[in-house]
Formats: structure tokens, C-alpha cells, sequence
């Protein structure tokens, strides 16, 4: 198999899937019409820079009208070095703005690096209504712009109320490492063993945005009066945006299953997201307000919903993905913008079950996709979360201890790649 990155050619899809798989991700006729400009491509499996020949290929559902072109692989411009060791999962991050790192692992605890080295104490502890269960638990979790001066952040959590499970993002105080709560901002999500979703980022328009997934309840992704399968919009007091596409609700797009990872392209400033697909067919998205990405009634190579499930159909345009996996697994999660550097305007996206970075090239319109190359391929096992600091450094949290890993002594790692440039 060719090294390097493969050269996506992007295509129109004009017939709809007939094969339904049955695997779940690892994580996890007539008919209506999509808009025409949005073009999905498959992508076909290559092999990890650094990697021998033939690692974990996967042939395509669907292959390009013109054969790809192989592009050298160049060097990694970043040298690897661990932050802190032996942590049990960690999913989320986020950087201050007097350099300290806080993040959370799912088992429930807010934890931090101080001056470069891991705080054993953590900073908050959550306990009972708090619940973790199988991809439940502490997830999200993102820093108040104005931190310096108010020292809040927002973390999302599952947790159990009558029987039921359910998800919540709260505001929090810190205070010489140590958090207390706030506000609760919005309540009641939808929560299950798996689908939870749980991205929270504070956007270039200083609002908050969550992505809540279908809590394996498939229908409600395309219910806009519920709030699982969506990305969510609001402000950081938890009060409704006015410019919010559907009157007050904090719905911002739907149709989603999983959806994990957010990040604005630094120049246009326009939304990216990650997705778990059912059965491979994992999803990068351009999200626009309102629109509708079509969970559970399209994947993949879908570009049309049938007949008999037009009742089914939520509000809003019908958006396919920017790129899926094809019958190939990533499980996409974290992804972050590079700004700085050889890497700059590429977007960096973790991969669980696919234990790789994807390095993400976009063509010069700046939205659709390009290029695709794996990075670090099964040198760190599966890859939770990955961000960018203001240094240009990027940080890379391990998820070997999530239950489908295989983890090493030292899991779960928070890894720094210094830049070289």
C-alpha cells in the first residue's frame, strides 16, 4: 500500500445505500432530496505515517471517479513528551489563561497541571447523583472566556434522578485549584450507558455549545422539542440566544447520533463536528444553524430519506457529511484547529477506535475536505481528545482504560507534541 496522504476526490452521491451493517462503532421510492451542494465523500483507508505497509486497511464502500493521488508524508514537526501519567480516562481539556491545565477524567474527577506537573489533589470530586456507566459520566468540559476575572468553567456529567439517566452541564467557580458549584445551566439532557455526547465549547461568539447524543433512542435526534441527537446553543447563564434557529429552544442543529467533537475554522469561523456512526460511516460535519444531518433516517452514502419515513423527518435542511469512514471505524472524538506552523488551518482529529490523529487538509474554500492523513496509527492506542495550545503545542489525551482498550502501565497519558518550527 502507498504511503503518504491519499488525495480525496469529491463527488456527487445520487444512490442511496442498500446494505444496513450491524458492528457497532466501538464507542457505538421516492424521497426527499438533500441540497444539492452538499457533496459527501468516502474516504479511503490509508496507512499511518511512520507505519509499515498495510496497517489496518479497509477497503472503501464507494471509490472515486479517478484513481487517487499518493502525496509524500513530511515529518511530524512536533517532538512527543508525557505530562502526566497513569490517569483514568481522560476525556476533556482546557487551558487557562495563566498556562495551568485542567481536565476531567470520567470516573468523576476535575483534576490539573500546574506549572507543568500533575496536581495529585483533585480539584472537584463529584459523588452520588453523579453516575458513570459504560461512556457516561464526567465529560466536557471548557473555560469561561473571562476566567481571569470570574474563574468560571462549564463541565458536563451524567447522573441518575428516579431511575432515570440524564446528563447536565454546570457552571463552577475555581479558586486556588479547587472548584465549587455555581448554577446549573441546563438540565435534564438525555442520558444513557452510551451516546451521551458531551462536547462543551465555548464558541467565537462567546456562547456555549454542547453536543448531546441520541442516548440510544434513535427518533429523538429528529424531535426538536427533545434535546438528545443535537448540538445545543446558549448563552453562559443558560438563557436561550435569540438568534437561535428554532424560537426559544436551545436546539442549534439535529439529526445527530454522537457527535463529539466541535471546533470553528480559525479564519471563516464556521463549525466543524465529529460523529459516531452506527456501523463505521463515522462523520465529519460542517455544521450550519438549523440544518438537519439526518440521523437515524441517513448514513453514509445516503443522500435521500425514503417515502415511508418522511413522517419521521424533523425541521430543517438536509445536510450530508463533509467525509465518512466509509466501512472503516475511526470513532472520532476531540478535534482542534491548528493555527500555528507547517500544520496551519489543518484540523487535528482524535480517533478511538482508530488509535490515530487524522491530520485533515481542507481545499481552498476552506470547508470541504482535501486531505486525509493518519497520524501516530497505533503508537498511543485509542485517542480520546486532542487541542491546541496558545504556544502552538498540541495536547493528546489516551483513552486505554475507557473498557475497550488495551492499556499499558502508564495509561491513560496526557502527551504534549512541542513544535519543532
Amino acid at each position: 500500500m502507498m504511503n503518504g496522504i491519499i488525495r480525496l476526490n469529491v463527488w456527487m452521491i445520487t444512490t442511496a445505500m442498500s446494505m444496513m451493517l450491524t458492528a457497532a462503532t466501538g464507542c457505538s421510492d421516492d424521497s426527499v432530496h438533500t441540497e444539492p451542494s452538499s457533496s459527501a465523500v468516502t474516504a479511503p483507508s490509508v496507512p499511518a505515517a511512520g507505519t509499515g505497509s498495510g496497517a489496518g486497511s479497509t477497503t472503501s464502500q464507494h471509490k472515486p471517479e479517478s484513481q487517487s493521488e499518493a502525496i509524500a508524508n513530511k515529518s511530524i514537526p512536533y517532538t512527543q513528551e508525557v505530562l502526566a501519567s497513569k490517569l483514568n480516562v481522560p476525556w476533556d481539556m482546557d487551558i487557562a489563561p495563566d498556562g495551568r491545565i485542567f481536565f476531567t477524567e470520567r470516573g468523576g474527577l476535575v483534576r490539573v497541571i500546574d506549572k507543568g506537573k500533575l496536581v495529585e489533589q483533585p480539584v472537584y470530586r463529584f459523588e452520588t447523583p453523579f453516575l458513570q456507566e459504560g461512556e457516561s459520566g464526567l465529560l466536557g468540559l471548557a473555560i469561561d472566556p473571562d476566567f481571569t476575572n470570574n474563574h468560571a468553567m462549564y463541565v458536563y456529567h451524567t447522573y441518575e434522578e428516579s431511575g432515570e439517566t440524564r446528563n447536565q452541564v454546570l457552571r463552577m467557580i475555581e479558586s486556588d485549584n479547587q472548584l465549587k458549584l455555581d448554577k446549573v445551566i441546563i438540565d435534564k439532557l438525555p442520558g444513557a450507558r452510551t451516546h451521551d455526547g458531551g462536547r462543551v465549547k465555548i464558541g467565537p461568539d462567546g456562547l456555549l455549545y454542547i453536543t448531546s447524543g441520541d442516548a440510544g433512542k434513535s427518533s429523538i435526534a429528529q424531535d426538536v422539542s427533545q434535546f438528545g441527537g443535537k448540538i445545543l446553543r446558549i448563552h453562559t447563564d443558560g438563557s436561550i440566544p435569540q438568534d437561535n434557529p428554532f424560537p426559544d429552544s436551545p436546539v442549534y442543529s439535529l439529526g445527530h447520533r454522537n457527535p463529539q467533537g466541535l471546533a470553528w475554522h480559525p479564519v471563516t469561523g464556521k463549525l466543524f463536528s465529529t460523529e459516531h456512526g452506527q456501523s463505521a460511516h463515522d462523520e465529519f460535519n460542517l455544521i450550519v444553524p438549523g440544518a438537519n444531518y439526518g440521523w437515524p433516517l441517513m448514513e453514509g452514502d445516503d443522500s435521500e430519506v425514503a417515502v415511508k419515513d418522511m413522517s419521521k423527518l424533523g425541521p430543517g435542511t438536509l445536510k450530508l457529511p463533509l467525509v465518512h469512514s466509509g466501512n472503516e471505524t475511526w470513532a472520532p472524538s476531540g478535534i482542534t484547529f491548528v493555527t500555528k506552523g507547517p500544520w496551519k488551518g489543518n484540523l487535528l482529529a482524535a480517533n478511538l477506535r482508530g488509535a490515530q490523529l487524522l491530520r485533515v487538509v481542507l481545499h481552498s474554500d476552506q470547508q470541504s475536505i482535501g486531505q486525509l492523513e493518519p497520524l501516530l496509527k497505533n503508537e498511543l492506542g485509542r485517542v480520546r481528545n486532542v487541542m491546541e495550545g496558545s504556544d502552538g503545542s498540541i495536547y493528546i489525551m489516551t483513552n486505554n482504560r475507557d473498557g475497550r482498550g488495551t492499556p499499558g502501565a502508564e495509561d491513560d497519558l496526557i502527551i504534549r507534541l512541542k513544535p519543532t518550527f
